[in-house]
């Protein structure tokens, strides 16, 4: 069974604004750059959908040249993409397709060509979260997930050939789990993908290009996906709210326990405590340092509001949202100011909703005296109810409108409280159907297509809806649609969203007179050179 890992849920650990048009836009380019053996001194991107609206805002157009230069989502060399291609002598061109109902909403066209004249063309489309497909090679339609380690191999069309593929992987003893080819034209060329239980030593790669009849062979690692050969079945592991509360009862653990466990299987326990101490570090840094050192966004639209929030807490949260609640929105408004100002961040789910989880867990532990140790089991706890969620339903705006991001992050959250003040599995389930009902609906409206208005606001109400939703369900307030059924209907209900109000920037709040003012002044659109 194909699994996430939970810091694909936590993460990526990526420098903003957005999730889907930033750190998955470098992934798609990292992995069409993989499908090159020369050194690439050529790329065309062209933009078709939610990207081709707002590339610039949403520093699209920086991640694509740096996934081509080989950057990691975290690298914060990001922002002078541009520059670094320059002294790499990398030539790159954008384009702009518009909008194709028959396309997924994030979806780029890299074409490339290496130092050696050799071409090679690769369709990646954004899933959200970070999580990336490639659906086109070549011209031919392919589907590269990533749930398999996959060996990519690019051949002529010949009698002979796939024979020798196979019986090759065979004498290095790789069973293979898939197996696709896909073809030009009969006699022309042809693209064999390979879902592998494990990959092949890298000397196999030599003997495969050795072939006269073979092009290209490259070994393809999807970033944000945890190859289907370590995630066996197990206690631990569930595709549906109701099989983790089933296993929640019988194994007499809380969500956040039958999660960190699941995790170990699938990464390790070592690599799986590391990572999570990580998370939490890069946590209270990217809630606490815009508090203290406010700085502009991207655009130009924030900058210092967590601060003042902050500043206000003992005259107005007494009176309106409590103590902790100020300080969980002040600690929000601080992530998204982070990530416009293309500063590191966990996305969590998504880059636009990243501030809903720390914010809630972090302030909710300080008030409690919890340790880091707590911090990650409720953190563990969240991470399952996004993964059903990106599962099962969606977390892309582009995809499902902001009810898909901070809806899902304050289902996340909702959960997270409930499990840290000692509620029960069935609980925190509850609370994260609440907090979903709450928000079903609500429009990704971004103005300029930058995540800063009216995102960093949107992730306030998301920490108030988890507040809210946590409480009911520990006051005994239980949901009539069950978390499965709730994350069905979400789903639904992004897909009736008109185009308009997935993340386009093209309706809702982005398109009123004093946004569209603002936009004639904002200083992340203007030309890039």
């Amino acid at each position: 069974m194909p699994a996430l890992s939970v810091f694909e849920i936590l993460g990526p650990i990526m420098v903003g604004p957005s999730s889907s048009h930033t750190a998955g836009a470098l992934r798609c380019a990292r992995v069409a750059a993989s499908l090159m053996e020369g050194h690439i001194v050529r790329v065309r991107f062209t933009l078709h959908n939610s990207f081709a609206h707002t590339y610039r805002g949403h520093g699209t157009d920086r991640a694509l040249v740096a996934g081509i230069l080989g950057l990691d989502t975290n690298d914060e060399r990001i922002r002078d993409a541009f520059a670094l291609a320059r002294e790499r002598n990398l030539s790159y061109t954008f384009e702009i397709a518009g909008d194709n109902e028959h396309l997924h909403p994030n979806t780029v066209d890299i074409e490339m060509e290496d130092a050696g004249g050799m071409h090679c063309s690769v369709r990646g489309e954004s899933l959200g979260g970070g999580r990336v497909r490639v659906s086109r090679v070549g011209g031919v339609a392919v589907d590269i997930s990533g749930d398999y380690d996959t060996l990519f191999v690019a051949h002529r069309d010949a009698p002979g050939v796939l024979a020798n593929l196979t019986l090759l992987l065979a004498q290095h003893g790789i069973n293979i789990a898939f197996m696709r080819t896909y073809r030009t034209e009969r006699g022309g060329n042809a693209y064999t993908v390979f879902e592998l239980d494990e990959l092949p030593p890298a000397t196999l790669l030599d003997e495969l290009r050795d072939n006269a009849a073979i092009f290209t062979a490259t070994y393809v690692r999807v970033p944000g996906s945890t190859p289907a050969n370590v995630a066996d079945e197990g206690d631990e592991f569930f595709e549906t709210a109701e099989q983790l509360l089933e296993r929640c009862c019988r194994l007499k653990m809380n969500i956040g326990a039958v999660m960190a466990v699941r995790e170990a299987q699938l990464t390790g326990e070592a690599e799986t405590v590391a990572a999570m101490e990580r998370v939490i570090a890069v946590m209270q840094a990217e809630t606490r340092d815009p508090i203290e050192h406010p700085r502009r966004s991207l655009g130009g639209l924030i900058g210092g509001e967590a601060q003042r929030v902050a500043q206000a807490a003992a005259t107005y949260g007494p009176a309106l949202t409590g103590a902790v609640q100020t300080q969980a929105m002040a600690r929000a408004l601080a992530v998204l100011e982070r990530s416009a100002s293309m500063g590191v961040i966990v996305a969590a789910p998504t880059a636009g909703s990243a501030g809903v989880v720390p914010g809630c867990v972090l302030a909710a532990s300080e008030h409690l005296g919890l340790d880091d140790a707590h911090i990650g089991d409720a953190l563990f706890c969240a991470a399952a109810i996004g993964m059903l969620l990106s599962s099962n339903a969606c977390v892309a705006g582009a995809e499902g409108g902001c009810q898909a991001e901070v809806g899902s992050a304050a289902a996340m959250a909702a959960a997270a409280l409930v499990q840290m003040l000692g509620g029960t599995p069935a609980q925190a389930l509850d609370a994260a159907s609440l907090a979903l009902a709450n928000l079903l609906g609500l429009v990704c409206d971004p103005v300029g297509g930058l995540v800063e208005v009216p995102c960093q606001t949107r992730n306030a109400i998301g920490v108030a809806n988890a507040f809210s939703a946590a409480q009911l369900a520990l006051s005994g307030i239980t949901s009539l649609v069950p978390f499965d059924e709730m994350a069905r209907t979400m789903l639904e209900v992004g897909r009736a969203l008109p185009p308009s109000l997935r993340e386009t920037a093209r309706g809702g709040i982005a398109q009123a007179p004093s946004a569209q003012a603002a936009c004639s002044s904002c200083s992340a659109c203007a030309k890039h050179v």
